[in-house]
């Protein structure tokens, strides 16, 4: 396939008009030119709108384009925008974070060196709190390939932690959408990843600041816990499809079962599940579930003795 741009630049972003300019900045700052920057907004009610359209009259040597849909979350503008997308490369970048002057050169560069090997699917950079620090762990070289399994200790010891940025091959993601349930909007990426890795795609992970992270109360991470909890399909698809891959022993998948019964049975309303629903969206036999609940009120008893 002939593309139009070595990179899509895509900004999926929900009622960031108060931020979204220093991102912009920084895009209009790179020393790599060859990219589109394409944003699918999220249903904003706030001027983000009228702030792109003011940006489109700016005379940029790169295209912006803007597209808007009804809020349905973050997963669903990506599959959108990964549809829209005209470059080779796709890199996802949030709305409240900027990035350093050379983040697109250093990843054309890193993609270079991974062109013609089979099977690998993402150049994958450091994210830091400023643009010379990062609370990541060092990766002990200047890059080191694996799979995004190795983001998970059940896995590996040598495990590649925290937030990390990645340039994806357009054309492969685009064989692994984000699933999408009715009634919820978020799901972790991790489940397209994990697929991804699962059919023996590889990632090359280099050491070096190209996103600078803001970590705002609005923002995904910060609401923690809580999305998993209103989006329990997302959730127990993750979990059952992770401890599939990861080959979960019976006595894991108890744990991770007992886990998923607890968050989801002792929440606050409208999002408390069944124990139906549990099995259902974990996978796990109705009777664990039923099991889970005896053990839940047994540690209940025996604490409240104490």
């Amino acid at each position: 396939m002939k593309w139009k741009y070595k990179i899509t630049l895509f900004t999926p972003t929900y009622n960031r008009a108060y931020i979204l300019e220093n991102l912009y900045k920084s895009i209009q700052r790179q020393t790599y030119r060859n990219f589109e920057w394409l944003i699918v907004d999220d249903g904003s009610s706030d001027n983000t709108e009228g702030l792109v359209n003011k940006w489109l009259e700016d005379k940029n040597d790169f295209p912006i384009r803007y597209y808007k849909q009804t809020n349905g979350g973050k997963c669903r503008a990506i599959n959108w925008g990964l549809d829209l997308a005209e470059g080779e490369l796709f890199f996802i970048m949030d709305s409240d974070d900027y990035l350093t002057n050379n983040a697109l050169e250093r990843f054309v560069y890193w993609e270079s060196t991974i062109a013609n090997k089979p099977m690998f699917m993402v150049v994958v950079g450091n994210r830091g709190t400023t643009e010379n620090y990062s609370p990541n762990r060092p990766l002990g070289a200047s890059y080191r390939d694996g799979n995004v399994f190795e983001r998970y200790p059940e896995y590996t010891k040598n495990v590649i932690d925290g937030e990390h940025a990645g340039v994806w091959y357009t054309e492969i993601h685009r064989k692994y959408k984000y699933p999408e349930f009715e009634g919820e909007n978020f799901i972790t990426p991790a489940v397209t990843w994990n697929r991804m890795a699962h059919d023996g795609y590889k990632v090359r992970v280099f050491d070096e600041i190209i996103w600078v992270c803001n970590y705002l109360q609005d923002g995904l991470t910060m609401q923690g816990n809580m999305r998993f909890i209103k989006n329990p399909k997302g959730a127990g698809l993750w979990l059952r499809e992770k401890a599939n891959f990861l080959h979960y022993s019976l006595i894991e998948k108890m744990k991770m079962w007992y886990t998923f019964y607890c968050d989801h049975t002792f929440c606050e309303n409208p999002y408390r599940l069944t124990k139906k629903q549990c099995a259902e969206y974990i996978g796990a036999p109705l009777c664990m579930i039923y099991a889970a609940a005896m053990i839940h009120g047994i540690s209940k008893k025996i604490k409240g003795k104490k």
